[in-house]
């Protein structure tokens, strides 16, 4: 079969369904530490809450790459699309449900340091988190299975684009809802509504962008599949392993990108624990005062903690909205540096980024911190996956090596949630602010990394 090109249209309809996903991913990342917080997780205890969402992507998605590889369950529900849906379905489900952790009549007890409403949360959390990977993890096989060498490119930039759409909208709802009129405040241990009305209306979003792009897309049966990517014409497994893709290239690929990937996720997973804190203190005026026992108290129901966790989703939609615009800049930088030199500068950039919220206390100038730490996430998104891909092209098991490789993201993030609450305490005395310079110097980290990577260009290592 030939390789044929695919209309814009097409292009943009095999990826319109991320745009939903990314509003639910956008609204718990942005969200979770605040949710938590103010069902009654002090910041000592913030960064294990978020030990489930890259535990369960690590699990879910190779799972999910492996399966889909082999199974096919006809023209209506195709080979990627079945995942898809049941990850949708389940997403709007818990979408519902977490933002009414504090609404339920829980008994007031306590279980291994955490009330009744935070398990049933962290319960919420982790069934959240695996149906958006579940939901996720298609789109890119999709790109990778229909779409030739020569428009892969293009149709990433699609999928880009509409991974940041969607978390600019995930990311300000809360501040929009506020804005309207629905109470951004609420009893102690209760979510506000400004909140549960962004993850209602983000499921709603999700859920038709999934059908639409269910419906719209028709994937290749097993035979076209096959004759698309030549496989009816290779001998056998060990030569299609020979020809296309060496194990000791993919070795080199995984680790030296592996390890940029550990400080550069490490870095972001502080950032979403620690942004709302940090904000609150800066720019809020938010203050810890202490208990009878002389115990560290912070009141989450503090007008001043709830407004910070408004505008913890503007700083996050700037930084996507830096990070679209980086990366228009990146290709000029790819060209003039090369790969890695694109890959370092934009670490740094938002390294420096991240260093510089420690001496910010206005609100709007906070914003310009974070529109520089849009740098690094552009490159994130982009180069790593060019590498790899470029690593494993051939390969006719490109969903399990996709799924494997979320590993290099999901692992550093649950290394850095089990050390946060230790970093807090030991180096930066309860600072919530210096967690986000620990975040700076961690992509420092990450850019002297990237002159380590084994990149293959042509056919060639470098």
């Amino acid at each position: 079969m030939k390789q044929r090109n695919l209309s814009f249209g097409q292009l943009f309809n095999l990826s319109f369904g991320f745009f939903g996903v990314q509003i639910a991913y956008a609204l718990q990342s942005a969200n979770i530490s605040r949710i938590f917080a103010t069902l009654g997780a002090d910041p000592h205890q913030l960064a294990f809450f978020w030990i489930l969402p890259p535990l369960m992507g690590m699990i879910v998605q190779p799972l999910i790459g492996i399966l889909s590889d082999h199974t096919w369950f006809g023209k209506f529900f195709g080979r990627r699309k079945f995942y898809l849906l049941i990850g949708a379905i389940i997403a709007v489900a818990v979408m519902v449900l977490l933002p009414n952790a504090g609404n339920f009549s829980f008994e007031e007890r306590v279980y291994l340091g955490l009330n009744s409403a935070m398990w049933f949360g962290l319960f919420s959390l982790m069934f959240l988190d695996t149906s958006i990977n579940i939901a996720m993890q298609p789109f890119k096989m999709m790109v990778g299975d229909m779409v030739n060498e020569e428009q892969k490119g293009l149709a990433y930039s699609i999928q880009s684009a509409l991974c940041n759409a969607g978390s600019i909208v995930g990311f300000v709802f809360p501040y929009f809802f506020s804005w309207i009129g629905i109470s951004n405040i609420a009893d102690k241990g209760v979510i506000p509504d400004s909140v549960k009305w962004s993850f209602y209306v983000g499921a709603a979003i999700l859920i038709l962008c999934v059908l639409y792009t269910f419906f719209a897309v028709q994937e290749m049966n097993p035979k076209e599949y096959a004759e698309f990517h030549n496989l009816n014409n290779k001998k056998d497994d060990s030569t299609d392993e020979a020809d296309n893709t060496s194990s000791s290239r993919i070795l080199k690929a995984f680790l030296t990108v592996g390890l940029v990937q550990f400080f550069c996720w490490a870095a972001f997973m502080y950032m979403w624990t620690y942004s709302n804190g940090a904000i609150a203190i800066n720019c809020f005026g938010w203050e810890q005062t202490l208990d009878a026992e002389g115990k560290s108290v912070w009141d989450t129901a503090l007008q001043a903690f709830q407004d910070a966790g408004n505008w913890v989703g503007i700083a996050f939609a700037v930084q996507a909205v830096g990070s679209l615009l980086w990366a228009v800049v990146l290709p000029w930088l790819e060209k003039q540096f090369g790969n890695k030199g694109a890959y370092a500068i934009s670490l740094l950039v938002g390294g420096l980024g991240f260093a510089s919220t420690f001496v910010v206390h206005n609100q709007y100038v906070m914003l310009v911190s974070f529109f520089f730490v849009g740098a690094a996430w552009a490159a994130m998104l982009a180069l790593p996956f060019t590498i790899i891909t470029n690593a494993i092209e051939g390969s006719k098991y490109m969903g399990t090596l996709l799924g494997l490789f979320n590993c290099t993201i999901c692992l550093p993030q649950i290394i850095a949630a089990l050390c946060g609450g230790s970093i807090l305490k030991a180096c930066c005395r309860d600072s919530q602010p210096a967690m986000l310079v620990v975040a700076g110097i961690l992509l420092v980290c990450g850019a002297a990394s990237v002159f380590l990577i084994q990149e293959r260009k042509n056919g060639n290592n470098e």
